[in-house]
């Protein structure tokens, strides 16, 4: 089968897949505190999630990553991966990654690495019980914590990512790379992205992380790296810890570019791109026909619409995110 390109002659070879728009936690960036998720009966089935994913990896896609909400909420998500395990066994993909808020680690990290898991990014903006706490409204630091180091012990490479919020853990960067070096975590510093209605303003929060890097470089030596980690992340390394920083900057300088990516909500709707509303509605096409060739079709037509770039902005003037879906839908 031919590859997926787009009309940019971007290869997509790497697909995000979100396989529940429900979380455990309530974080201030992401969603509001009184969400209302999907009826179940809108969400793909396990199976159907498989079959989307095995016409990718026909495609030519080399990396799946599970997103949510929360991935781990979603019963049966260990065997799903279980079964997509097969295109790593048969060398059509490379891995199988997963973005977790950790909570769930301590019980499902063992079943992970077991499933074919090999690395995971957590999502962790604070190392304060108290500001965690304040961030995602419903976790508990210790808990995300004790499931990083369960994900350690089963053998899971933990990368963190931490959204960096102004006024509210921009004085704890330093500290979060400390501990990400002495535990052996790569680190990967994210900017606030305006997607989805939240209980405050986006810009009150937004911190350039070109300000942050000028500020690191007082106090650290960083090299630029060419390392690709098939997302978006640029990264450095310092000198003096040895470990690996990333940057995601959606806002001060986009990545679309050398954009590989898209995104499959729990819905079956396929967004081509994270900052636009242009989707294809695959879970149609799933529930109307059991013919692949269909379904290779429409991937192709979805592809063709894939866009140059995003229009993500901090807009202090309309005070609305760029895009009305929240992160959960989409996928982290």
């Amino acid at each position: 089968m031919l590859p997926l390109i787009d009309p940019f002659g971007r290869t997509v070879d790497y697909l995000r897949i979100s396989v529940t728009d429900r979380c455990d936690f309530r974080c201030v960036y992401c969603m509001s505190e009184n969400m209302t998720f999907l009826p179940k009966s809108e969400v793909l089935s396990l199976e159907e999630i498989d079959r989307i994913a095995t016409a990718f990896v026909r495609r030519g896609t080399r990396k799946l990553r599970l997103t949510g909400g929360e991935p781990l909420v979603r019963r049966g998500v260990v065997d799903l991966i279980a079964r997509l395990s097969r295109h790593v066994a048969s060398g059509d993909l490379d891995e199988i990654t997963l973005t977790t808020n950790g909570s769930q680690l301590r019980k499902f990290a063992s079943d992970l690495f077991a499933a074919g898991v090999r690395r995971i990014n957590v999502s962790l903006d604070t190392l304060d019980p108290a500001k965690f706490a304040k961030i995602t409204r419903w976790g508990r630091l210790e808990q995300v914590l004790d499931g990083i180091a369960a994900a350690k012990e089963a053998g899971l490479h933990v990368k963190i990512n931490m959204v960096a919020l102004k006024g509210l853990n921009d004085d704890e960067i330093d500290t979060m790379l400390a501990w990400t070096a002495a535990n052996g975590h790569d680190l990967v510093l994210i900017e606030t992205m305006p997607l989805g209605a939240i209980d405050e303003d986006r810009a009150d929060r937004y911190l350039p992380l070109k300000a942050v890097r000028r500020d690191l470089e007082t106090r650290h030596t960083l090299i630029d790296l060419i390392d690709q980690t098939g997302g978006p992340a640029r990264y450095v390394r310092i000198v003096e810890t040895g470990q690996r920083l990333g940057f995601i900057t959606p806002l001060t300088h986009n990545f679309c570019e050398g954009c590989n990516r898209v995104r499959l909500t729990a819905t079956g709707q396929l967004f081509l791109c994270l900052g636009q509303d242009d989707a294809a509605d695959l879970r149609a096409v799933l529930r109307a026909t059991e013919d692949n060739g269909i379904l290779d079709a429409a991937l192709d037509e979805a592809i063709s619409r894939k866009p140059k770039g995003h229009d993500f902005v901090i807009d202090r003037t309309a005070r609305a995110p760029a895009v009305a879906r929240h992160m959960s839908v989409t996928g982290g």
